[in-house]
């Protein structure tokens, strides 16, 4: 089965300020029950949520060799 490249859905904001991300969205990116997500947030361009080891990934590219 082919995995869909793009969804669009909407998530509410409960009392608690949490929010339910869709089946389809956590199957698209496999995001498991005690997954981290990293918030990225600017006030003029809005927010993204990345899973943690998709950040790092990122960071390791931008900053190659940092930590040893």
């Amino acid at each position: 089965m082919d995995k869909k490249k793009k969804f669009v859905a909407i998530a509410k904001v409960g009392e608690k300020g949490q929010i339910v991300i869709p089946k389809e969205a956590r199957d698209m990116f496999d995001i498991k029950p005690g997954d981290s997500l990293v918030l990225l947030c600017d006030i003029k361009k809005g927010m993204a949520i990345l899973k943690s080891d998709r950040f790092e990934d990122v960071v390791d590219k931008m900053m190659p060799g940092g930590g040893e």
